[in-house]
């Protein structure tokens, strides 16, 4: 059985064909998918999904709440009060997506940190696991996560492509770490690639971020280049192959880890 920790089922390129996902998901033998909430509105939608699938496809979906550090101008003291009622719903199961994001700055720095910073404290207040997004900005979110390491119980590093040093920092604070398919890419993921044998098996979790990062590992990729969750297969490949592993105990072995962390 796989687990696919990161999908944006709630994305428009998924809105027609839904249902038909999902199956192919679970022919591929990926059995349980957590949807991402990156705003208000999109938390509340992917709780939605989930309970508009629940009979079809029971057992199946689980959900984060949370704002993006690219919406992060938009948390407040009324945003933060309404995540946490929705993360009151059984679906559920970690808070996030949150953390960092000094590539793009669609929101200011500081608007990030505060909106961090609050999360941190809905973990805390919800004993739920964070759901951390970080992209060019390493240091700051090290500093922040190493203040509040008391404030909450576990935490993964989604979509994780920092180096070895930014790799280890967050392995030393007993995060785990979320890998994609940005690995199977040789072009931009080859650096990348030499790092995920420092991962220890049991901080070790996949996903696809559907629609996002294709396998470029794919023998037969689809034209209208949308990643979904029964391609997870093929990052597990990439991660055995690194890692000189057999595919079997990677599957294994992050599904172990993925049904702990969520409690699923």
């Amino acid at each position: 059985m796989l687990i696919d920790i990161g999908v944006n089922l709630s994305s428009h390129r998924f809105e027609d064909d839904r249902s038909a996902v999902l199956q192919n998901a679970l022919d591929a033998g990926v059995e349980k998918l957590i949807l991402t909430g990156t705003s208000l509105f999109e938390s509340k939608v992917t709780i939605d999904i989930c309970n508009f699938f629940s009979d079809d496809f029971p057992n199946m979906l689980h959900a984060t709440v949370g704002i993006h550090p690219h919406n992060a101008e938009q948390f407040n003291i009324t945003t933060s009060e309404k995540l946490s009622d929705l993360a009151g719903d059984e679906a559920v199961v970690a808070i996030g997506e949150t953390g960092l994001d000094f590539y793009r700055n669609l929101a200011t720095p500081k608007a990030q940190q505060v909106s961090f910073e609050g999360h941190i404290e809905l973990a805390k207040n919800t004993g739920l696991p964070l759901f951390l997004h970080e992209r060019d900005a390493a240091k700051r979110q090290i500093e922040i996560l190493r203040d509040y390491r008391d404030h909450f119980s576990k935490a993964v590093i989604h979509c994780f492509t920092g180096d070895r040093a930014t790799l280890h920092n967050y392995l030393d604070m007993d995060l785990y770490i979320g890998i994609t398919g940005w690995i199977c890419d040789s072009r931009r993921g080859s650096d990348f690639q030499a790092l995920v044998a420092d991962i220890p098996l049991n901080r070790l979790m996949i996903e696809t971020d559907a629609p996002y990062l294709l396998p470029q590992n794919m023998i037969f990729k689809p034209k209208n280049k949308r990643n979904e969750p029964s391609f997870l297969p093929w990052v597990a490949k990439q991660i055995a192959t690194q890692r000189h592993e057999s595919v079997c105990e990677i599957i294994n072995i992050t599904s172990k880890n993925a049904k702990v962390f969520f409690g699923i």
